[in-house]
């Protein structure tokens, strides 16, 4: 919970304000989706989680949205989040899922600078932030058939 605060604290400094997408605890628990805390030596430092979406992109039928990816300043540049996105697509590859779906903001371009060097590719907006002009769409398969 301390970590979720933490990602939260950084979006009222970055954007004004916190997080206002829908969020209901129990679409992280299986089969709806899988929440994960990062730990180095010991310290919780991240956390990501994947939930099942009813958003279609990239040809897939089954997706889920990527929430919660988040990085303590003082770990981060370690590669820490880039290890936890293999991860969600990992476990969420091995639930059925076909492709990965998020939303971040413009003023976050180092999670545009990892979505993009991790193969995700911008998709229409989606979800509580649809159309707004702070917003960034990606998406990017990672199971099923192309």
């Amino acid at each position: 919970m301390a970590l979720v605060e933490a990602v939260q604290e950084e979006y009222v400094a970055r954007y004004g304000g916190r997080d206002e997408s829908p969020i209901d605890p129990r679409d992280f628990e299986d089969p709806l989706g899988q929440f994960f805390v990062g730990y180095l030596d010991g310290v919780p430092v991240a956390t990501g989680a994947w939930r099942r979406s009813s958003v279609r992109a990239l040809g897939a039928e089954v997706t889920a949205e990527i929430k919660r990816m988040y990085v303590v300043p003082a770990a981060q540049r370690r590669g820490i989040a880039r290890v936890l996105l293999a991860h969600l697509e990992a476990t969420a590859a091995e639930a059925g899922i076909e492709a990965l779906v998020l939303e971040t903001g413009v003023k976050q371009p180092e999670a545009i600078a990892l979505y993009a060097s991790a193969g995700y590719e911008p998709i229409p907006g989606f979800g509580h932030y649809k159309g707004s002009e702070l917003s960034r769409c990606f998406g990017r398969r990672i199971g099923g058939s192309a």
